[in-house]
């Protein structure tokens, strides 16, 4: 470990035995920032993507210039298909470490590559496309873009994700779980594709069969009992005494004769009335029971109506967050085209000055992300005061053939590439002034003679200022 402040080898003491600075500090914070990229690289080894992720980021908190951290970072946005990003994290990196950096290797490699290249750029273009398609209620084609960007790039998580998302939307399970699994197998613990799955576990469950009734057996109160018809009476004999002898015959008829009449009156009468009434009551409480069943069915089917609605809603506004806004679709286009095309071939400055230009500066204000920004100030340091030369010499060109729209175009640009061009300011002012709009010229004159005050041409501006006054 270095010494922030002169650059010598620390020691294990709390200063620097070069310079005699306190550094305890540093090398806590140093430590941190690696102890955060080990745990980074262990859960990008086991394709915890998304908490390399989150833990690479607390690392560069701690030290915005730790490489390694930087280039891990860009290689797993690279497996996620973040391929904006991914250049962002290297060209930093190789901005922060000219020398002996494998950001170098990446980004020649990706250079020379110009198949590849091309094949980025279209899946951005056909992602994009895909979420333009969302956005106007054409899930269809949305579909059939987002299964051509994963035939470019397998692993685009995103593409993965949406197309899920459109599946859960269209209530195609099979097709859904099968791109949830697939995210999964990038990123074992994307929150989202963890959350699809639930969701989609939840609704395909099916219940259980509830319909199976117990079968009801009859009871019968009076069993191995013979009997037969006797003129009018009805004649009845236990089993146990049909082998009697002869010398009972006449007591049993009389004994049966009496029985009978008492069985009619006190026992089956009573018995087929109680029978029928247990018979009623079993068929009331079953009748019950099935009742109860189907409401607690309804109730339960009422419950996952409104949690499928709610569902819904929720999806509807996942969709909303994959959408974004059009500018954001359209900035990121433009800054991956520049990047491509300043890696390319580092002359085309003019070309990566295009893109660049067609990123709108309220979208680099209020959504930019800090790799978005950094990669745009990186590129416009590389060519900015290149470009703003040529966009000057063109807009005095204009100048000249008194086309002070087309003069007023370039010398806007040549003071937004390189804010320190001062002639481009005060050109521009000029232009306006010529052109009949006094009150823009006057703003710009303002501004010469604030920014410039020590150069000799704010005093040009403020001569034009005072015959206004």
């Amino acid at each position: 470990m270095n010494c922030y402040n002169c650059g010598g080898v620390l020691s294990e003491k709390d200063f620097c035995t070069r310079c005699g600075v306190d550094v305890s500090h540093y090398k806590k914070t140093i430590y941190m920032s690696n102890a955060y990229y080990n745990i980074g690289l262990e859960q990008a080894n086991v394709r915890n993507l998304s908490g390399a992720i989150i833990s690479l980021h607390q690392s560069l908190k701690f030290n915005k210039n730790n490489v390694e951290a930087r280039n891990l970072l860009g290689l797993i946005y690279y497996e996620m298909g973040e391929i904006v990003t991914a250049l962002s994290e290297w060209v930093i990196s190789k901005n922060i470490r000219g020398q002996k950096n494998i950001a170098n290797d990446y980004l020649d490699k990706i250079q020379k590559d110009q198949s590849k290249l091309e094949m980025f750029a279209q899946m951005i273009r056909k992602y994009n496309q895909a979420l333009l398609y969302c956005q106007q209620d054409s899930e269809d084609l949305g579909i059939i873009q987002l299964k051509k960007v994963l035939s470019m790039y397998e692993n685009y998580l995103k593409a993965h994700l949406l197309l899920a998302l459109l599946y859960i939307h269209a209530e195609e399970w099979d097709k859904a779980k099968t791109e949830v699994e697939r995210a999964l197998s990038i990123d074992l613990n994307n929150t989202m594709a963890l959350r699809y799955k639930k969701e989609i576990e939840n609704t395909t469950i099916l219940p259980e069969d509830r319909d199976s009734q117990k079968k009801r057996k009859k009871i019968h109160s009076v069993e191995d009992i013979i009997k037969y018809q006797s003129g009018n009476e009805v004649i009845i004999q236990p089993l146990n005494e049909r082998e009697k002898g002869t010398s009972s015959i006449i007591l049993s008829f009389a004994i049966g004769i009496c029985i009978g009449l008492a069985a009619v009156i006190f026992l089956i009468l009573p018995a087929q009335i109680s029978n029928a009434k247990q018979d009623a009551n079993n068929e009331v409480k079953v009748i019950g029971e099935q009742l109860a069943m189907k409401n607690s069915e309804l109730a339960g089917m009422e419950q996952q109506i409104d949690s499928l609605q709610a569902e819904n809603a929720k999806l509807e506004e996942d969709l909303g967050n994959y959408i974004g806004t059009d500018g954001k679709l359209r900035a990121n286009d433009q800054i991956l085209l520049a990047a491509i095309s300043y890696i390319t071939d580092q002359t085309n400055y003019l070309e990566v000055a295009d893109y660049l230009d067609q990123v709108d500066s309220s979208f680099l204000e209020t959504e930019a992300s800090e790799a978005f920004i950094t990669l745009y100030e990186q590129l416009i340091g590389l060519i900015g005061e290149t470009v703003s030369t040529e966009f000057y010499d063109q807009g005095e060109i204009a100048n000249n053939e008194e086309d002070y729209e087309t003069a007023i175009s370039y010398f806007m640009k040549a003071y937004k590439f390189n804010d320190k061009n001062a002639n481009a300011l005060y050109e521009l002012g000029n232009a306006y002034d010529k052109n009949g709009n006094t009150e823009r010229a006057t703003e710009i004159f303002k501004e010469v003679v604030e920014k410039f005050s020590e150069y000799r041409i704010a005093s040009k501006a403020q001569e034009y200022l005072n015959n206004f006054e």
